[in-house]
Order: C-alpha cells, then structure tokens, then sequence
C-alpha cells in the first residue's frame, strides 16, 4: 500500500490546528454542561431526568468510538473525521434550542456520537501524520490542552450561565467548530483505504458490541445489575462474532501481542482506579473535611494538573528514555499513589490533594507513553482500530471503577459523612490500588517487547 505523502509544514501546522479546535470542543463540553445543568433544569423542568443529558452523551460517545475507529480504517479518515465534527456541532445547536428535556436528552445523544468521532480520529490522524518523537510532542500539547480545557470549563460555563443564558454553552461550539472544519477541509492530507478491496464492515459484531457496551454503561450508570450481567452476555457473543470476521470492530489479532493488550488492559484498569477516584474525591472534601462546593472541586485540580503536566514531560523525554521506561514509570507511580489513598482515607484535605497530583503523574506517564508505543507498532491499516480500542477501553474503565466503588461506599456512608464516609472510601480505593497493582504487574511484560525507537516512522502495511 502506498502511504500518503508528507504534508508540508504550514499546511500540516494549520491542519493540527483544526484538530486542535476540534479536540478543546470535546474537552470543554465534558465538563462544562455540569455547571449549567441546574438552571437548565429550573427552565425546562424534568428533574427526575437530571442524569440523563449527561449519561446519554457519555453512553453514544463512548460506544461509537470503535465504530467510528475501525470505520475511518475501511473508508478514510479525513471524511469520516469531518463528519463526526459536524454531528458534533448540529447536536450542539440543538442542544441550544431545545424546548424540553427530552429534546435536550435526545440531542446529547447525537452531540455524543459526534463526540465519539472527534477524539478517536484526532489521535489517530496524529499517528498517522507524525513520527513517534513528532507524534509525541504533539500530542504531548493536546494532552495539555485538554487539562487546561477541563479545568477552565466549569468556570466558564458558569461565567455563560450567569451573564448570559445557558443555551450559549452550546452555542458557543459553532464559531469554533465551524473554523476547526474548515481548517481540516483544507489542510488535512486525504488518505486512501488503508485496506483494500471493498470494505467489510462487521455490521453483526458491531451491533452486538454497540448494544453489549451500552447496556454495561447503563446498568452501571442507574446500578441496574441485572441489566450489567446481561451485558456481559452480549459482549462475549460480539467478541465470538467479531474473532471470525475479517475485518471485526475490535483488533482481535493485535491484541494477541503483547503491547496492544497491555495498552488495552491497562488504559481499563487503571482508568477504572483513576476515574472512579476522581468521581468521589469531592464527596471527600464535603463529607468528611466539611468544606463547601469550591473545595470539592478545587481537590481535583491537582489530579488533572499531574497528569497533564507529565503528559508534556513525556513528550520530551520519550526520545532519550524510550516508551518503554516511561510506561513503567507511570505505572510504579500509580501503584504508590494508590498505596497512599488507601493508607491516608483519613487525612487531611491537603495532604489528599497532593496525593491526587502523585495519582495523576502517574496517568500522564503511562497513558501517554502506552498510547503512542502501541501506535508506533501498529500497521496504518489497524491503527484506528487500535487508538479506537485503547481510548474505549479507558472509558470504560471509567464507568465500571464509578460503579463498583460507589457500591463499596454505600448509599448509607454517602448520607451519613464522617468517619463512615472516610471509611467507605478507604474500602474504594483499596479497591482501585488492587486494579492498578493488576495493571503494574501486566506493565512488566513490556520488558520482553523490543525497543521503540524514537526517530523511525509508524509502520506500514
């Protein structure tokens, strides 16, 4: 297969800051719709509905991201990454005129499907754009903007509620969208097919896992286990439909080596550990330090701070210390991170704040790293499906730790406070430190993995 030729510079430059925009988008709207949501709710009323905008958008993003993965593999990236932007600002300007929470809900939805599109093909066409030391200062500085876009979106979507109206969350994306379009309509290098023939796309296995991975989101998100368990029989039916097809959802002969499965296993647990502990630290700074609102949200800072002050590290040390090194790395500084909330569920706020900055260094040398390793040694023709695989699998990990550690609290630690509250997340994340002591010890198989160098170009077919 022929490989696409290398942009020049100002075009590739102002092609990465299209996708640039595209990426503060997604990164801004995971976190910013949180503020508005209660005036949204005194305006259109449904409060028993109060959930869902945010759990339907989290449900279809998180499970197109295969589809729109393996997809941009069998048709082009480029259409298919403008496409899912597209979805992404029409759902965003419906958001803004719906009259009810139902077209409110049913909007997210489609936002969210965009949203699917948007951050799996920005990794991807950076993988394929770049070589791995490019690659990973590039991604190095979208890693840090999507700290920075995390930690100003509440503020701004309070700042818009305030002194605006709410609708202007979601306006706010169309004159960024519109000029991320038009970058990557114009900059963006048209790749072919990176398989040949006609495309097979494996509508069965495709289904089943879409309906397999939203049923396990949704049973978790409402902790309707029943729904949870049956999931797990979709799945396995997906993964058996998807083992025979020739060009499945899932990468399942990658994921027979040794780096894409320790990508994907890892990036599960250790994003169940992370992201599980990020949902319930506010209850700490509430319900057992006593602080007020600002505290529960400033104790996360730190946490997003670690990780994307890190991520940029990384990104300058790759080519000197190898993926490989850092990778480790990230995951022994989890595994102490870990050891230290489940010792220290009783201390102080400061003193878990700076925990959650040591969690989050280890989030941003292992994700990253492992990321862009297992991007190097993938072939172009696999290389959406993989990122596709990777990003999914950290989803949800999210979802699953959210789940089973809001179990290991209990609703009745959670109305109480104090020392049963402290208790309770001690239990959660002794929980998570099990997860990412699972994740280190498969990290140690990468020792067998040859080498990455740091200046050779992704493979190719």
């Amino acid at each position: 297969m022929t490989a696409s030729a290398p942009a020049p510079d100002r075009a590739r430059t102002l092609a990465v800051a299209g996708l640039l925009l595209g990426i503060t988008l997604a990164a801004l709207e995971s976190s910013v719709i949180a503020t508005a949501m209660p005036t949204v709710i005194r305006e259109l009323g449904g409060q028993h509905l109060y959930a869902l905008p945010f759990a339907v958008y989290l449900l279809t993003s998180t499970i197109t991201s295969p589809l729109w993965g393996r997809a941009s593999d069998l048709l082009g990236r480029k259409r298919l990454y403008l496409a899912g932007i597209i979805i992404f600002l029409l759902g965003s300007m419906l958001c803004g005129v719906a009259g009810s929470m139902t077209a409110l809900i049913a909007a997210r939805a489609l936002q969210g499907i965009g949203a699917g599109s948007v951050q799996t093909l920005t990794f991807t066409l950076v993988g394929e754009m770049f070589t791995l030391e490019q690659r990973a200062r590039v991604q190095g500085f979208f890693s840090g903007v999507w700290g920075i876009a995390g930690l100003v979106g509440p503020l701004v979507g309070g700042l818009i509620v305030d002194h605006a109206s709410w609708r202007w969350v979601f306006y706010l994306n169309l004159p960024f969208g519109i000029p991320a379009v038009l970058l990557a309509l114009r900059y963006l290098p048209s790749t072919r097919p990176q398989r040949e023939g006609r495309a097979q796309i494996d509508w069965l296995g495709a289904l089943l896992f879409t309906l397999g991975s939203g049923l396990l989101i949704w049973g978790l998100e409402f902790k309707l286990w029943w729904l949870a368990l049956l999931s797990v029989g979709v799945l396995a039916g997906a993964l058996w439909v998807e083992s025979r097809h020739p060009s499945p959802l899932l990468p399942m002969k990658n994921l027979r080596a040794v780096l894409p499965r320790v990508g994907v296993l890892g990036n599960l647990l250790a994003g169940a550990a992370y992201f599980g502990t990020i949902a319930y630290l506010p209850l700490f700074a509430q319900g057992v330090s006593g602080q007020g609102a600002t505290a529960a949200g400033v104790i996360l800072t730190p946490m997003l701070l670690g990780w994307t002050g890190t991520s940029i590290l990384a990104a300058r040390l790759i080519g000197r210390l190898g993926t490989t090194r850092l990778t480790l790395w990230g995951f022994n500084i989890l595994v102490v991170a870990f050891v230290l909330f489940a010792v220290l569920a009783h201390a102080p706020l400061w003193v878990i704040s700076a925990v959650g900055f040591v969690a989050g260094s280890g989030m941003g040398f292992s994700m990253f790293t492992l990321l862009l390793a297992v991007q190097q040694a993938t072939a172009k023709a696999d290389l959406g499906a993989v990122t596709s695989a990777i990003l999914f699998s950290r989803q949800m990990g999210g979802a699953v730790g959210t789940a089973l550690m809001g179990t290991l609290i209990g609703e009745a630690a959670i109305s109480s406070g104090g020392g049963a509250l402290a208790s309770g997340l001690q239990r959660a994340f002794v929980l998570a430190l099990v997860l990412v002591v699972v994740a280190w010890v498969l990290a140690q198989t990468l020792r067998k993995v040859p080498a990455l160098g740091g200046t050779g170009a992704q493979s190719a077919d």
